[in-house]
């Protein structure tokens, strides 16, 4: 299975970026999948963003987040997405894609819940 984040950049900020993850592998049925954004500075734990049930009916954002990010997905071309807009300084990150198996969680927040991560993204937003 392999996960290929893109999109990442410099961006002033308030500016806006869009994320894509692009999923593949033979026997990996992306559509069974709960899919997220985490982000993980230097040294530090990854950061939960925000995560996408397998149909895209359930979505969850941290707080720090909410209302300024959007998680899609598109099951048909195996990609998921995170439309970042009013980014800010301290969103500078690196961004990493994350897909988790069916749970009784539609929306998982917890890292060691996804199996299978992107090589991540890197997102600067300057002031």
């Amino acid at each position: 299975v392999q996960l290929q984040a893109s999109g990442g950049g410099l961006v002033q900020a308030g500016g806006s970026l869009r994320l894509s993850c692009a999923a593949s592998g033979r026997t990996f049925a992306f559509s069974n999948y709960a899919m997220a954004w985490f982000r993980q500075a230097p040294g530090k734990e990854h950061e939960f963003v925000s995560a996408i049930s397998w149909s895209g009916s359930s979505t969850y954002y941290a707080g720090s987040v909410k209302g300024r990010f959007t998680i899609s997905r598109d099951n048909a071309k195996n990609t998921v997405y995170l439309q970042m807009n009013s980014l800010k300084p301290e969103d500078t990150n690196v961004y990493y894609c994350a897909a988790s198996p069916p749970t009784t969680q539609a929306t998982p927040r917890m890292p060691s819940l996804y199996d299978y991560w992107g090589q991540g993204t890197l997102v600067t937003v300057s002031s």
